[in-house]
């Protein structure tokens, strides 16, 4: 496991691989990887523990499961949510 101490504000977005998920912009390159990653943090200051998913394209996605959703309040596409990320764990 390692700290992270990243934040970041985006929109959800609803395309794509997954239902519901936020763009993480620079990921790649805090990550050092293009592959999947365990993570640990906060939306809109509720936990949560995801696995970011490489787009393929550089940055990479982070799937919101429904129960985050509801505990912010939040999933509509469009919404923005602040991410921080606090911990990848390996």
């Amino acid at each position: 496991m390692s700290e992270l101490d990243f934040t970041f504000s985006a929109p959800i977005e609803k395309d794509g691989a997954f239902a519901t998920f936020v763009t993480v912009p620079g990921s790649a390159e805090l990550l050092g990887t293009r592959r999947p990653v365990k993570i640990e943090g906060q939306i809109d200051g509720h936990d949560f523990a995801a696995t970011l998913m490489p787009s393929g394209a550089g940055p990479h996605w982070l799937p919101l499961k429904v129960a985050v959703c509801k505990a912010i309040g939040k999933s509509v596409a469009g919404e923005q949510v602040t991410v921080k990320l606090l911990r990848r764990n390996t």
